[in-house]
């Protein structure tokens, strides 16, 4: 069907419902026969998952925190993403580098452009072809209690992450699309697939 895979990230603040979009989205490209993966960040590999582990539930400095996220990110996308997308997969990432960007640049306050270099670094400046960003009128979304070190931040932090979020979408604009969270999780799902149609599936059947 093509030579060549696609990469696509899902991003968005705490409890905006990412989860449930890349399911659909699975379901979806399932459907039309192509072979997809899907990868949480920090995740995807035994390294990235204890990594994970440390992130959520360890007390670590802004500096520690983004230096981890880019050891989880550089093993992920060695083992994981490139060999699947040589393969042909399509890749959905559940974040990547834009929540570096949104969560230790506008949330802790790290330098913006030590960021966007450390990301071009380990991921081989790799980018998505599209990211979704999930808007939801709380900065804290529909979760109704933090689990995790990020989600017990306080809302000051979480403010700074949706307008980073916000920020990074109106510079590129033609990457990332924002979804607004309102009216339920099927209204969402379909506005991404629709995006899908007109501006993926066109770009997957040339290859």
């Amino acid at each position: 069907m093509f030579n060549s895979g696609y990469l696509l990230s899902i991003e968005g603040t705490e409890g905006c419902g990412k989860s449930t979009v890349a399911e659909g989205l699975i379901r979806y490209l399932t459907d039309k026969e192509f072979s997809v993966s899907l990868y949480r960040e920090p995740g995807g590999t035994e390294a990235g998952e204890k990594i994970r582990e440390i992130l959520l539930y360890t007390s670590v400095s802004p500096l520690t925190e983004a230096l981890l996220y880019f050891a989880a990110r550089s093993e992920l996308v060695d083992k994981r993403i490139i060999p699947d997308l040589e393969q042909g997969k399509i890749v959905i990432l559940d974040r990547f580098i834009d929540s570096t960007l949104a969560y230790q640049g506008y949330g802790r306050g790290l330098p913006l452009d030590w960021i966007k270099e450390m990301n071009d670094k380990v991921t081989h400046s790799i980018k998505p072809g599209i990211t979704f960003l999930l808007s939801t009128p709380s900065p804290l979304g529909f979760l109704k209690e933090g689990r995790d070190r990020i989600e017990k931040e306080p809302p000051s932090f979480h403010n700074k992450v949706k307008e980073g979020y916000l920020r990074i979408a109106q510079s590129e604009p033609e990457r990332i699309k924002v979804i607004e969270v309102e009216k339920g999780k099927e209204v969402v799902l379909k506005k991404v697939l629709d995006i899908i149609e007109k501006e993926v599936l066109p770009c997957l059947f040339k290859k």
